[in-house]
């Protein structure tokens, strides 16, 4: 085999290797079939190569067989940081966050399909539920699901959508709506192998043995502590290169000295394994790192995007950025929104509704809840503080470029 032959194949598997593992980053439950059928072969194909990576990089599993691929991910929580990890599950039809208490039926959901049979219809799998938050603590906690209104139903239609989403169920026959409207049911197959999959721990929860919810919740999730220097810098690459790989920048004044003194001296080896395996290209800034993704899908949220509300959170950014102010109050945001949706619904830049009485209030709010996902802002009481990061995305004036000069116009 020639040398420049050889090359190409080289590249051409590196290439392949590197969509493998931006799919599994993007999408960390694959299935053999559906939509992820493409993209599961390229992972099964590089499993070896993607388990040892991820296994050495950042302490993740990768597990694959012959129906799914699941990268089993663990979150470094920053509690210190107000508004971290504000990435909530969505409903597809409305585009809302996931409330309290879906994900609470969320849990309850996938208790009962744990104990049912190859095949549950939604009526079912809502009685199993209603039981379930019968609990006494549930209800000592505020949840009170009875299906007797529209809104609860809605919300239990919600999860289901979440779980065939997931694969963890197949529709057979029948559609929510039907059950959402009481006029019928639907019939599921469950995938027990997504199923088993869907909970990531460090350990198994049968192996935990504690009494209070927070002391198990720590249990299933902590690390063994480092008993060698070795250890203890495995550790702390784990956490950095997880950070890095997801979230959308990863400031210096977060990270503690031993943290900062490992970065100090691994950031080029960190960010440059991050930048071969996925395509990231590593940012780097006085205040901190950002893995910019050319291709702009390596993400759940977008900036700038299309729409009204892809728009307005541009313009806020930018807003926020002018006003040269450390913090600004929401109230202020308000007032400028409701200017700024009085011209563009007028242009029909805007959707029409965007200019109703009250508007403005969702519009900010959607508008900060992108920007604080993103780590650009941080809303704490009824003002935004500005992080660095919000800086790249303000507005310069434009410059125009390759206009001809008139005819017969000289230079001077």
């Amino acid at each position: 085999m020639s040398g420049s032959l050889s090359d190409a194949l080289t590249e051409t598997r590196t290439a392949e290797q590197c969509r493998a593992a931006r799919a599994i980053l993007r999408r960390p439950l694959l299935r053999a079939d559906g939509r992820d059928a493409e993209v599961f072969t390229a992972v099964r194909r590089h499993a070896s190569a993607l388990r040892e990576w991820f296994q050495t990089n950042t302490g993740w599993a990768l597990i694959v067989n012959s129906e799914l691929a699941r990268l089993v991910k663990s979150v470094e929580a920053n509690d210190a940081v107000p508004g971290e990890h504000t990435h909530p599950a969505v409903d597809t039809p409305s585009k809302q966050p996931f409330s309290r208490r879906r994900y609470v039926l969320t849990c309850l959901s996938l208790a009962a399909l744990s104990r049912s049979d190859a095949q549950v219809t939604l009526g079912r799998l809502a009685e199993q539920v209603v039981l379930a938050a019968a609990d006494p603590d549930l209800v000592d906690a505020g949840i009170v699901f009875t299906l007797e209104h529209r809104d609860e139903r809605s919300d239990l239609v919600a999860v289901v959508r979440l779980l065939i989403d997931y694969g963890v169920l197949t529709r057979v026959a029948g559609d929510e709506d039907s059950f959402l409207n009481d006029t019928g049911d639907v019939l599921y197959d469950v995938q027990r192998r997504v199923l088993s999959a869907l909970l990531a721990t460090a350990r198994g929860p049968s192996t935990v043995d504690a009494d209070g919810f927070d002391e198990r919740l720590t249990r299933l999730t902590e690390e063994l502590p480092a008993t060698t220097d070795d250890l203890q810098n495995r550790q702390i690459r784990h956490r950095i290169t997880r950070r890095l790989l997801d979230e959308p920048v990863l400031y210096y004044d977060e990270l503690t000295e031993a943290e900062l003194a490992y970065l100090a001296g691994q950031r080029t080896s960190i960010t440059g394994k991050i930048a071969v395996f996925t395509g990231l290209v590593a940012e780097v800034r006085a205040e901190g790192i950002a893995m910019v993704d050319p291709h702009d899908d390596l993400t759940d949220l977008r900036m700038p995007e299309v729409g009204t509300d892809g728009h307005a959170a541009l313009l806020v950014a930018d807003y926020l950025v002018a006003a040269g102010r450390t913090a600004v109050p929401v109230a202020e945001l308000h007032e400028w929104i409701r200017k700024q949706s009085s011209i563009f619904v007028a242009q029909r830049v805007w959707r029409r509704s965007a200019g109703e009485p009250g508007a403005e209030t969702r519009i900010v709010d959607t508008a900060l809840g992108k920007l604080e996902a993103l780590r650009l802002i941080r809303r704490i009481s009824d003002a935004v503080h500005l992080r660095p990061a919000i800086a790249r995305y303000s507005l310069g004036e434009p410059t125009v470029t390759g206009i001809p000069e008139p005819a017969g116009s000289t230079l001077a």
